[in-house]
């Protein structure tokens, strides 16, 4: 069969779909990957084929060319109806939700879809593949499909956030008088309908069937068709260093931040300089992999910390005793994925509340990016270091990854749910 895989051009989330990319094209499938133009270089890295489609600047760039001002730490406060998937029922509002909807949709989905619907759907229409592949934010994706005929599919990289609270809001909105009844997120996927002859139906915001790469202590579930997929590692174009062949005499710490905090919001959520102060004293070895431009700020580096500007997770973990991150979900998953104990500084959108989950299942410590002074970050380490049931649960943890089944695995699902 023909699949069409496509995303915002965001390299973190890319990456979280090639290892599906390459098992439908090692099973003989037909894949392309469409794409905003700018964005090619990183697919065709990836040994897969490109398609621009779009024009302009993609996503977050658009809006800080339109909008100084208006990137996301500029936005701060804003409401957001995602946040609405780690909360009580008690605690959603209809008002605050519907809001919510039209603020993200304005400020966050129509700069990521509207520079490639047009050029997707000419795409589609003239390849016809059998199944198109999005991830969550990229609707784009599913109004390609609609428009030929296409069966699609989410590729979640984190928990559902999404599903969960459209599901959360379509339970709010049914308790609402008709008069009252509004939904931004349903009335623009319908505009997009009219234009291009179809319908609009849910599928277009959750898919006609989701796949899910976390594992079940982890995963975050709306009342939707899912597929569970294991997690595979991948980083990109990388080299391992030679330093990484042997482990130290020593535990070894790695600190990794990843690349959407420089990017997108100006910097860390805490300080480095007083997270390896505080760590200096320590029998330890730091591997501190943190942007160029965070590195610009440090006053002194420890004599027992290593600093890089880039190392492949999956070739550093593997040595590590304990990982400091941010519980974004490609760097949680890869640690994960080799056992190792993490404490997580988790800030924004999922991130806290998949650091909560993997507190609660006992493989990390979570510390709020507020309180992440240099003692608490110290006693973070000790206590990983010291204590043997985050290592035992975190072995647990990696069972539970090996568990699923792989990208090659599930290609043969994905093959039966297209037809049917």
């Amino acid at each position: 069969m023909r699949v069409l895989l496509t995303t915002y051009p965001e390299k973190t989330i890319f990456l979280a779909m090639v290892p599906l990319a390459w098992a439908l094209r090692t099973a003989g499938h037909e894949v392309r990957f469409a794409c905003h133009p700018s964005f090619t270089d990183v697919v065709t890295q990836a040994g897969l084929t490109a398609v621009p489609v779009g024009r302009g600047h993609g996503g977050w760039r658009r809006l800080a060319d339109l909008d100084p001002e208006g990137t996301e730490e500029g936005r701060a406060g804003m409401p957001s109806p995602y946040d609405t998937a780690a909360l009580a029922p008690e605690h959603h509002d209809y008002e605050t939700m519907k809001a919510g909807y039209d603020y993200v949709l304005n400020a966050w989905h129509r700069l990521d879809n509207f520079p490639i619907v047009a050029g997707l759907v000419d795409f589609a229409r003239s390849w016809e593949p059998d199944l198109v592949v999005w991830e969550p934010n990229t609707y784009a994706g599913a109004i390609a499909a609609k428009a030929c005929g296409a069966a699609h599919a989410r590729l979640l990289w984190s928990i559902d956030v999404f599903g969960v609270a459209r599901r959360n809001y379509l339970r709010l909105q049914a308790e609402q008088p008709p008069e009252n009844h509004g939904d931004p997120l349903a009335d623009w996927l319908a505009g997009y309908g009219r234009k291009y002859g179809f319908d609009f139906t849910e599928d277009m915001i959750t898919g006609e069937f989701t796949i899910d790469q976390l594992p079940d202590s982890l995963r975050m579930e709306a009342d939707l068709h899912y597929l569970p997929m294991r997690y595979v590692p991948y980083n990109g174009r990388a080299v391992a260093p030679p330093w990484l062949r042997t482990r130290p005499g020593r535990p070894r710490v790695a600190l990794t931040l990843g690349t959407t905090a420089t990017e997108r919001f100006g910097g860390y959520s805490f300080s480095t300089q007083e997270t390896l102060d505080s760590l200096a004293d320590l029998d330890i070895e730091v591997v501190a992999t943190i942007a160029e431009s965070e590195q610009r700020k440090l006053a002194r580096v420890p004599d027992n910390t290593r600093l890089v500007s880039y190392v492949p997770l999956n070739e550093l973990v593997p040595t590590c005793d304990a990982v400091i991150n941010h519980a974004g979900p490609g760097t949680f998953l890869t640690t994960a994925l080799h056992a190792v104990p993490q404490l997580t500084v988790p800030w924004d959108f999922d991130e806290p509340e998949l650091a909560r989950r993997a507190g609660a299942q006992g493989a990390a410590l979570v510390v709020d990016a507020e309180q992440a002074t240099g003692p608490n970050m110290r006693d973070g380490v000790l206590h990983l270091l010291k204590e043997s049931g985050f290592r035992e649960r975190a072995v647990a943890l990696r069972d539970e990854i090996h568990a699923l089944p792989t990208p090659n695995e599930i290609v043969s699902a994905l093959e039966e749910l297209t037809a049917r």
